[in-house]
């Protein structure tokens, strides 16, 4: 439960993986096609592109948000790299896996992994998915 809203917005999809989506607050619209592992031509968008760069971008923001609160410059060239995939679970039903591979070049290896493992704790992606999917991300070399 959020103890207060600082920003909210809403998206509006049609025709499910074959269709549109659209954003409430932005004048943005784009295409959704299933990719040709589900049987489409794979020229649009997907859910899992979109959840991939949603969290790749969300996260690095709270790796810079607990960084800054350390007092710890994050390379200019820092990265989020997610990788989201999407298969039948165990038990019945879809599910997802993702990785995340965060490259922090220059920056102490112990010191980047610490930052790593508080910005998992602080990301909304990583609070609104953890106990539901196994995340676990690294330093990437």
């Amino acid at each position: 439960m959020l103890e207060s809203v600082i920003y909210k917005t809403a998206a509006t999809a049609t025709g499910g993986r074959d269709g549109t989506a659209s954003f409430a607050d932005s004048d943005a619209t784009f295409g959704l096609a299933p990719p040709k592992e589900f049987g489409g031509n794979g020229n649009g968008m997907n859910p899992e592109q979109l959840f991939a760069a949603g969290y790749a971008a969300c996260f690095l923001s709270a790796l810079k948000h607990v960084a800054g609160e350390q007092k710890i410059a994050v390379p200019a060239d820092a990265t989020a790299d997610v990788a989201v995939a999407i298969g039948p679970r165990v038990g019945g039903g879809f599910g997802l896996d993702v990785a995340i591979d965060v490259s922090l070049p220059g920056m102490d290896p112990a010191q980047a992994e610490a930052l790593i493992e508080t910005a998992h704790q602080v990301c909304p992606y990583s609070n609104a998915t953890r106990g539901n999917i196994d995340i676990t991300p690294r330093l990437k070399g």
